[in-house]
C-alpha cells in the first residue's frame, strides 16, 4: 500500500498579510516617526494658540465672547488641580494640569468634528492625536515625570520612602504601581477615542447621515469626560507625590 501523500505548504507562504492601520512615515536617520500624528497634533497646537491669542488679543473688565469662556476654562482647571493637589502647591502645576486638558480635550473634539478622512495623504490617514497610541503613551509618561519631579523637588530623597512604607514587603508592588499608573491613563484614552472613531465611522457606512448624528452628540460627550479623567487623574498623581501625609 502506497503512503499518502501529504500536501506541503511552501515556508514563505502568506499566511499572514493583514495589516492594522496605514502609517505616513518620515525618516529621520535612523529614526521613523509617524507623521500623521506630527500633522493633526500641529493643527490641534494652532486651533488652541489662535484661541488664546483671540481670546487675550483684547482683555475687558467683564469678560464676553471667547475671553469669557477661557476665563471659564481657567477657572474650572484651577478649581481640580486645588482639590488634587493642594493649595500650597496647585499653582505651579496649574499650566501643566492645564496643558493636559486643553490639548486632550480639542484633540478628542477634533477627531469627532473635523472630517480628516477627507484630507490625502501620501500613505496614512489622518485622525485625532489622541486616537493613537504613540500620542496617549507620550502624555502618559510625561505625567510620570510630572509626579516624579514634583515628589522629589518637595521632599527629596525622602520621597523614595513611599516605596517602603509601611513595610518593606511593599516594594515590588509599589513599583508595579509606578509601572500600572501611566498604562492605565495611555490605553484608557486611546481605547475611548479610537472607539468612538470606529462606531461613528461604522454607522456612517451602513445608514449614512441619521443614525450616527446621535453617536457623534454621544462621542463629544465622552471625548470631553475622558480629558476630564485624564487631568484629573494626572493632577491626583502629583497630589499624592507632595503630601506629607501620604508618604
Amino acid at each position: 500500500m502506497a503512503p499518502p501523500i501529504i500536501p506541503v505548504l511552501p515556508l514563505n507562504l502568506p499566511l499572514a498579510e493583514l495589516e492594522v492601520g496605514k502609517h505616513l512615515y518620515w525618516q529621520l536617520g535612523n529614526l521613523k516617526i509617524h507623521g500623521q500624528v506630527f500633522v493633526s497634533s500641529w493643527v490641534v497646537i494652532g486651533a488652541l494658540l489662535t484661541l488664546v491669542v483671540i481670546g487675550t488679543r483684547k482683555l475687558e473688565r467683564n469678560p464676553s465672547g471667547v475671553q469669557n469662556l477661557l476665563e471659564l476654562v481657567w477657572d474650572y482647571i484651577r478649581d481640580i488641580s486645588r482639590e488634587q493637589i493642594g493649595e500650597k502647591a496647585y499653582r505651579d502645576w496649574l499650566p501643566f494640569i492645564g496643558t493636559l486638558f486643553l490639548f486632550i480635550f480639542v484633540s478628542n473634539w477634533g477627531g469627532a468634528l473635523i472630517p480628516w478622512k477627507l484630507i490625502h495623504l501620501p500613505s496614512g490617514e489622518l485622525g485625532a492625536p489622541t486616537a493613537d497610541i504613540n500620542t496617549t503613551i507620550a502624555l502618559a509618561l510625561l505625567v510620570s515625570l510630572a509626579y516624579f519631579y514634583a515628589g522629589l523637588s518637595r521632599k527629596g530623597f525622602r520621597y523614595f520612602e513611599y516605596y517602603v512604607d509601611p513595610t518593606p514587603i511593599m516594594l515590588p508592588f509599589k513599583i508595579i504601581e509606578d509601572f500600572t499608573k501611566p498604562l492605565s491613563l495611555s490605553f484608557r484614552l486611546f481605547g475611548n477615542i479610537l472607539a468612538d472613531e470606529l462606531v461613528v465611522a461604522v454607522l456612517a457606512f451602513l445608514v449614512p447621515l441619521i443614525v450616527p448624528l446621535p453617536a457623534m452628540f454621544l462621542g463629544l460627550f465622552t471625548s470631553a469626560i475622558q480629558a476630564l479623567i485624564f487631568a484629573t487623574l494626572a493632577a491626583n498623581y502629583i497630589g499624592e507625590a507632595v503630601h506629607e501625609e501620604h508618604h
